[in-house]
């Protein structure tokens, strides 16, 4: 659409709310290259950022590599671990920091993340004439952020596009009577590696 070559976008995108929020409903991953390519279409894209959370596990290393090589800066923090056990993760204030600086430079900022928590931002950024567009599983996205921001893209439509198999093939074939390993659920950080972040 030509009239909109010309908007300069900026992507942000909240990767453990989109990790949740495709975990708990439908037991897969997020399809972040199609995401990235779907909401920057024809319009010129000045800065892509994953913000995702650190957790010194394994996987999470190729998956960092995957998102920056799909065409993402990716900005890490470290999971907090509280007494008692409590776990605190999040980037609200990084991301509200960043779209606030990013926004002199940008005609539309995208937050991908169902938030609710991302309402004053959005607000605060249109005041100042920015475009905001939300992207989410409207599922469980918060219904004032959807009607907060200018567009909002709802990846419930087209789940074949924007989600990937959590289920990992292997080149070799298994033995019938091999038992599938247990999954676990307390990873902050999805196990994708490249092939499942494309």
């Amino acid at each position: 659409m030509s009239q909109y070559q010309e908007q300069r976008v900026g992507v942000l995108v909240d990767v453990s709310n989109m990790y949740y929020s495709a975990k708990v409903m439908y037991q897969k991953k997020v399809n972040f290259k199609a995401i990235l390519e779907t909401v920057v279409g024809d319009r010129s894209l000045i800065r892509a950022i994953a913000y995702v959370i650190r957790a010194d596990i394994p996987e999470e290393g190729s998956f960092f590599e995957a998102l920056e090589h799909i065409g993402f800066e990716v900005k890490m923090k470290d999971l907090q671990i509280f007494y008692g056990g409590n776990k605190k993760g999040d980037w609200d204030v990084g991301i509200a920091m960043d779209a606030i600086k990013l926004a002199p430079k940008l005609d539309v900022v995208v937050l991908v993340s169902g938030d609710g928590d991302y309402v004053p931002l959005v607000q605060y950024l249109q005041s100042i004439g920015q475009k905001v567009e939300s992207v989410a599983f409207g599922r469980s996205a918060s219904s004032k952020l959807i009607e907060a921001t200018d567009k909002f893209i709802d990846l419930d439509k087209d789940t074949k596009k924007f989600l990937i198999s959590d289920g990992r093939r292997t080149t070799t074939t298994r033995r019938a009577s091999a038992k599938p390993k247990p999954k676990t659920t307390s990873r902050p950080i999805p196990r994708q590696g490249k092939e499942d972040a494309k």
